[in-house]
């Protein structure tokens, strides 16, 4: 097995990987032993590692690689690009020739209790990353999935360019989870797109811990089923030179549909978040409720944000709130009247502020995604 761009050998299981591959995998949310997944797909650098469905599984999930996929169903070519403009900017078009990308289609009626995780990673220094991910939960399916964006150990500086597509069909629910891993000096520009059809809820989250140089993602959902749902949560650890433009954007085109944007950004150093938010009703009854709040660390970090909301029927229910700030004192001087130090009440307040109940996972992913926030956030 090789690390040099695209040569990595396929395997069989993730345990088959070197240590600081599964190293980097597991603080993007991968758990290498399977155990309590469905299925798993890694991808590393230009290269298909690993794609597999667990036995229990099978009959319920599709996984391969999308080139693989659009070789084997020639109506998939017709969903590619269906949600996403192919030629919004330099990156979706750069990203019209992918190494590959996780096909995923939840077949219909499945209920898929374990979440499925896939994993996209860069391993060598300066390698461009260009993914075109699929993700199909057909008529009433039920999933969850866990994704995560790393670099390996080693590697300080990359680029990532990533096309993901969701169609929830009628009566169906995704809850999608992703956890980006970057390095100091990686450039990243996620491109993503959901359609949601009567009835199906989309429930997206998003986490990032660590520093990253450049990220820009603007996901949207586009609700053109009555009763239809969505839902995008962050939480965001913003450090040191990292600048970070990101948001979220609902369409609520269908009769009776609900949306909700909420973000929590800590942000420290010289860090700069943009926090954007979209609201977007055509339709009327309906209701969505953006808010954002920013916490931070000094003097030099800036929170900016940008709600925005748009209602063109007179029977709709949209709000936002805001608040950007700093830790207050007197939090800070209860805990240290408790005992502790000035530094430890720091971590506990934005362990607190960052919470991870607000994006509604399952207990046992829960309690993974806690402990990758406290790892992060200890000794402030």
């Amino acid at each position: 097995m090789s690390g040099k761009g695209s040569d990595w050998d396929r395997v069989d299981n993730l345990t088959s990987l070197p240590h600081k591959i599964l190293e980097a995998a597991s603080k993007a949310g991968i758990d290498e032993t399977e155990k309590e997944r469905s299925a798993s797909y890694l991808h590393l650098d230009h290269s298909l590692v690993v794609s597999k469905v667990n036995d229990e599984f099978k009959g319920q999930i599709e996984l391969m690689d999308t080139l693989e996929a659009l070789e084997k169903y020639e109506w998939l070519s017709d969903l590619r690009f269906s949600l996403v403009d192919k030629d919004k900017d330099e990156y979706t078009k750069a990203a019209q020739n992918p190494s590959g990308g996780y096909f995923i289609r939840i077949l219909p009626g499945a209920k898929v209790t374990f979440p499925l995780q896939s994993c996209l990673m860069i391993t060598q220094n300066g390698v461009e990353q260009k993914v075109h991910n699929i993700i199909i939960c057909e008529e009433g399916s039920e999933a969850r999935i866990i994704t995560g964006c790393s670099v390996h150990p080693d590697v300080t500086s990359g680029n990532h360019i990533g096309i993901s597509e969701f169609f929830i069909r009628k009566n169906a629910k995704l809850h999608f989870t992703m956890i980006h891993n970057w390095a100091e000096e990686t450039k990243v520009r996620p491109r993503s797109a959901a359609r949601v059809e009567e009835n199906g809820t989309f429930i997206s989250n998003y986490i990032l811990l660590n520093p990253v140089a450049d990220l820009q993602m603007y996901p949207s959902a586009h609700l053109i089923g009555d009763h239809a749902k969505a839902s995008f949560n962050s939480i965001i650890y913003a450090r040191k030179n990292s600048l970070l433009d990101v948001g979220s954007k609902i369409v609520l085109s269908g009769k009776k549909c609900r949306g909700e944007v909420i973000s929590r950004a800590v942000v420290k150093d010289s860090a700069k978040v943009i926090a954007r938010g979209m609201l977007e009703a055509s339709n009327s009854p309906a209701k969505a409720h953006l808010e954002c709040r920013g916490l931070l660390l000094n003097d030099e970090a800036i929170v900016h944000a940008i709600p925005e909301l748009v209602g063109s029927m007179k029977d709709v229910d949209l709000s936002h709130e805001a608040a950007v700030g700093k830790i207050a004192d007197k939090e800070i001087n209860y805990l240290m009247s408790r005992g502790i130090s000035r530094d430890e009440a720091t971590s506990v307040i934005v362990r607190g502020f960052l919470d991870v109940e607000l994006m509604g996972l399952p207990e046992h992913l829960e309690q993974e995604v806690r402990e990758l926030v406290d790892q992060t956030t200890e000794g402030l």
